[in-house]
């Protein structure tokens, strides 16, 4: 299956390129790779500019706004293959994965994979951050309550779908809000999702995480948004 990689970028100076190429020695020729950036200022956009490669295109934002709002972009490309998959652009999610998240869509038909860290059978997960432990469990509860799934892991970083269901959403999440906002608009679609068990190396602050506990509330207040008030 041919696939697409979107990379939604933010001041990765330190990651970008190693990302680039974890994702270059997992993919085929066929593939290609779609890297938005979200307005960087650290010297990660000058990187970039300096990529020439035949498989890799590489937007630039002109404003700051997000996660969301960088994959939005992504999606509006033309070139995009039969699956997306979403690769966040620290070092955190390895793409060695990538033949892992495919197996449901070659074997069972699927619309929708994600990579669960708490799933099991995964080569490794770091361990830290208790709390934030907890609060993405908190949200995933809290978002199974309203899409009637079990899913172990809606705030993953690994999300693949196929083209076609993806583009059907009209995303409006600008920041972290995407993830709740795509997983319960998906699910009121009655689109099959699948997880499968990835490996995890997060991030602590002082090695450039990025998410926030104000960013639970922001996805708890989407999760009640989409799950209430969205078709």
């Amino acid at each position: 299956m041919k696939k697409t990689i979107l990379i939604p970028c933010y001041n990765e100076k330190n990651t970008i390129l190693k990302v680039i190429d974890r994702v270059k020695s997992n993919i085929s020729i066929d593939d290609n790779i779609i890297i938005v950036d979200d307005c960087s200022n650290d010297g990660t956009e000058e990187i970039l500019r300096s990529i020439n490669d035949f498989q890799i295109k590489i937007i630039f934002s002109k404003i700051n706004l997000g996660k969301g709002s960088a994959i939005q972009i992504g999606l509006e490309e033309e070139n995009l293959n039969e699956i997306i998959i979403i690769q966040d652009a620290d070092l955190e999610y390895n793409p060695k994965d990538f033949p892992k998240l495919l197996i449901p869509f070659i074997e069972a038909n699927a619309d929708v994979v994600y990579g669960s860290r708490f799933y099991g059978s995964s080569d490794y997960v770091r361990i830290h951050f208790f709390w934030h432990y907890i609060a993405n469990k908190v949200l995933t509860f809290f978002c199974n309550i309203f899409t009637n799934l079990n899913m172990t892991d809606m705030e993953t970083g690994y999300k693949a779908f196929k083209t076609s269901i993806i583009k059907d959403i009209n995303l409006k999440e600008n920041s972290f809000g995407f993830e709740p906002e795509i997983t319960i608009k998906l699910a009121k679609k009655k689109y099959k999702f699948f997880e499968v068990p990835i490996s995890y190396a997060g991030r602590s602050y002082e090695e450039g995480k990025k998410i926030q506990f104000k960013d639970a509330f922001i996805a708890i207040f989407c999760i009640i948004k989409y799950g209430i008030f969205s078709k």
